[in-house]
This record gives C-alpha cells, structure tokens and sequence, in this order.
C-alpha cells in the first residue's frame, strides 16, 4: 500500500479521494481487480459481437477465454516477478503472492499471443484470424484496465507542471505531488487505438493485418508513455517494456509495409473461405456486417 490519498486534476478543477477496495461483510474486493474484470467482460462482448466478421463461432470464443484468461495472467506475473527478483529473492515463495499486486501488461498480452496459438492449435482455426479479433479486444480491455492504476495511486509518471498534471496527496510529508498521469495517456491512447483498428477491420485485407496494427499502434504509444513512468522494470540500463514496445513496433511495420505491396486475395480471408464452405454445403451464410 502506498502513502498516497487523495488525487486531483487542478488544471481542470478535479479533487477526488476514491477508497481502493469495496467490503461487502468479511469480503474485500479490490476496485483494481473490478475495473480488470469490466474490461475483460467488454472485450468478451465486443469479440462475440464481431464473430461473424471473422468467421469464428461465438462458442469457440467463449471457450478461448478459458484458455486465453489463465496465461495472462500467469504470464503477466511471471513478466513481472523476472524483472523485479530482487523483491522476491530473499522469499521466493512470495512470488506467487499474487493477490499481493504485481502483474506486467505486456506478460498479460504475450501470455494472450501465446494461449490464442494453443487454442487455435487445438481448434484448427487460424491463429492469425483470432489474434486480429483478439487484439482488438485488448486495446478495450487496456483502456478500461488502466483505471485501475487510477485507484491503486500508481503507475504515474514523473513530476511535471503540464496541463493535465496529477496531483497526489502525499499523506506521510503533507504536501501535494504533481505527476504525468501516464495511466490516463495510455488508456487514452488505447481507446484512440482501438476506434481506429475497429474502422480499419472491416476493411483487412489480410488475416493478421489487424494483429500487425495494434503492434505498431501500441507499441508506438507505449514506447513513448513508458519513457516518462517512474516504475518502470529495468533490464540492465534499458526499460524492458520500453524495449519491448518499440522493437515490436519496428518489425510489425516492417511487415506491414511489406505486406502492403503484395497482391492480396479477398477470397484468401478466412473468414470468406468460410463462407465459400458454407455455400458449397449449400448453408446460409452469417450476414454482413455493417
């Protein structure tokens, strides 16, 4: 628990104290992991809703969140606890305190990659079909998911005197600290990412472009944003998200503009091989989407 209070925007008149956790009789719930589960619920739903788009069945996503939701959050951890050992290493048991705090969103999106390939191992479909729908729903789970660091006084940037400055109170010395809110950029980022990547899906032209997208958009935001945030996970002199972030995005640019100048066939979408199986078996295909 940090030594922070109440929060304030004075540029824009805002002073508020949220509580970080909600009892109900002996149970405790931590609005953190409220805000995380919101986000999942609407990513979920965005993804049903766009099913038909992609050529995937409603149920098989259903069933991919089974698969999907457990390595993030176990790769999310893992993320974490590797580049922050020195906390652990006098107790390593306590690594599995997760409850405690301390997950990594790019472990939660690499464990996503990677429980999306098993799944689409499993299920005979495509991986780069799921990932492009997938992805899409990550940047709304991100963007709803950073508010939760809003209530957990964390992940904000250094001090600054800017316009959308944050104030935290600092409840041990007194006296108010003004911070980027690096939490708000990057959900602000990713909700801008995500209007533009939804538009541009319906407009793919390829099985994978959209996943492309969202490692160039994201990667490009948080190679910035990270630059500016005072927890940052260090590997060696260089930030590990950081890192990350920006080789992530150079090689998904790489590929998308290599991509660009390759002839593209519609019918190659998986999504219309599925309606060519469907009419051949004489079915009716999904209608279009609008």
């Amino acid at each position: 628990m940090n030594h922070y209070g109440a929060i304030s925007f004075p540029s824009l008149g805002i002073e508020v104290n949220p509580a970080r956790t909600l009892s109900l009789g002996p149970l405790t719930i931590h609005y953190y992991g409220l805000i995380i589960a919101l986000g999942l619920i609407l990513a979920v739903v965005y993804a049903c809703k766009r099913s038909k788009a992609f050529g995937v069945k409603e149920d098989d996503i259903l069933d991919g969140v089974l698969w999907v939701t457990p390595f993030a959050i176990v790769c999310a951890r893992v993320y974490y606890v590797i580049f922050s050992w020195d906390a652990y290493a006098g107790d390593p048991i306590s690594a599995l305190y997760i409850w405690e705090g301390g997950l990594a969103i790019y472990g939660g999106v690499l464990g996503a990659v990677l429980g999306v390939a098993v799944f689409c191992r499993v299920k005979k479909i495509p991986v780069t079909t799921v990932l492009d729908m997938v992805l899409l729903g990550f940047l709304i789970g991100q963007a709803i998911g950073r508010w939760g660091n809003f209530f957990n006084r964390e992940a904000f940037g250094s001090e600054t005197d800017s316009f959308l400055r944050m104030g935290l109170y600092n409840e041990i010395t007194g006296t108010w600290e003004y911070h980027h809110p690096t939490f708000l950029y990057e959900s602000l980022w990713n909700l801008t990412g995500f209007v533009l990547l939804h538009v541009l899906s319906k407009r793919r032209k390829y099985d994978g472009q959209i996943a492309l997208d969202y490692a160039a958009w994201y990667g490009l935001g948080r190679t910035i944003i990270e630059g500016l945030r005072t927890d940052s996970l260090y590997w060696g002199p260089f930030r590990v998200s950081q890192l990350l972030a920006a080789l992530s995005c150079l090689a998904a640019v790489g590929v998308l503009l290599w991509q660009h100048f390759r002839p593209h066939d519609p019918a190659e979408l998986y999504v219309n091989r599925q309606k060519a199986v469907q009419a051949d078996a004489g079915e009716q295909p999904p209608a279009e989407e609008k």
